[in-house]
């Protein structure tokens, strides 16, 4: 049975849990959250569902010692939602993940950390430095969700399913993120064929502003990023080894930020070296001039 232990149980936490329980695998899913008497009728209520499912998914109310054989920790606590930019509660989040990482060091986990807190990049580079886990182990959801965001929006407007749009966003999780045009393409055809310069415009300001226009109709998102924690979890768990970009460790720009990675039991197995035009390796760099901006803030480079 393989076991997973999510740290923060809002809105995220609950809908990724939600995912899980759809699922077809066997777990035992403990819950860690500071509000633990709602926690427990939310647990209730799942269990009630799974009645009929006649599932072989256990569900209860944890503790950081559920870590220490745990296969994946989910974090995603965090500071409430805003249409503000992600940086602007960084110091707050910190002190969430400071809290969060000291009480997962007390315990023997060796498995896979899983991130969806915003600022999504700086908070899964200092998880990563708290906790001292190898960078392949610490993953965080990056642009991946802006990514599926991307590809719905260009399947609406040239009526394509999703699956046949090879299109990456690649940077920050957050407004500095950009479109690899160059390297977008639908099934061999270069997207190009597809779209004009003013649709890619349109496109790339769109999906950039998604979360924002979500919050401001909605008050918080959270189905498109559970589905990303799900999908990553079945590659960690089924090994099945698929490319996804998520916030990783950048050995040239020395921050974590997004680019296509094989994800599978290991974590991030590989990095995908993928060719980008000048302008787009400028944009990169920019992205992680912000990433690297913020982390100072918190952790300045004298100190790791």
């Amino acid at each position: 049975m393989k076991r997973i232990v999510i740290i923060g149980c809002g809105n995220v936490g609950l809908a990724y849990l939600k995912n899980l329980c759809q699922s077809d695998m066997t777990l035992d899913i403990s819950l860690i959250d500071i509000d633990e008497e709602k926690l427990e009728g939310e647990i209730l209520d799942l269990e009630h569902s799974l009645v009929y499912r006649n599932s072989n998914i256990s569900i209860r109310l944890g503790s950081y010692s559920d870590c220490d054989n745990a296969d994946i920790v989910v974090i995603t606590a965090g500071v409430p939602q805003s249409t503000k930019d992600r940086m602007s509660d960084l110091e707050k989040a910190n002190g969430i993940v400071v809290n969060i990482t000291n009480k997962l060091r007390e315990t023997s986990f060796n498995g896979i950390v899983l991130v969806a807190c915003n600022p999504l990049d700086v908070i899964t580079e200092l998880i990563a430095h708290y906790t001292d886990y190898s960078y392949n182990k610490v993953i965080g959801t990056g642009t991946m969700l802006d990514t599926a965001r991307l590809k719905s929006l260009i399947s609406k407007k040239i009526k394509v399913k999703p699956s046949d749009i090879n299109a990456y966003v690649l940077g920050e999780h957050g407004n500095s993120q950009f479109v690899a045009w160059s390297n977008a393409n639908i099934g061999l055809e270069n997207i190009s064929h597809f779209l004009s310069l003013d649709d890619k415009e349109e496109l790339e300001d769109e999906t950039r502003h998604m979360g924002g226009v979500i919050v401001k109709h909605k008050g918080y998102t959270s189905d498109g990023v559970a589905s990303c924690l799900l999908e990553l979890t079945l590659c960690i768990l089924k090994d099945l080894k698929k490319v996804y970009p998520v916030s990783n460790y950048n050995t040239t720009y020395d921050v974590y930020i997004s680019t296509p990675c094989i994800i599978g039991k290991n974590g991030i197995e590989k990095v995908i070296n993928i060719k980008l035009t000048d302008e787009e390796e400028e944009k990169l760099e920019e992205s992680s001039e912000v990433i690297s901006e913020a982390l100072d803030k918190i952790l300045p480079k004298e100190l790791y």
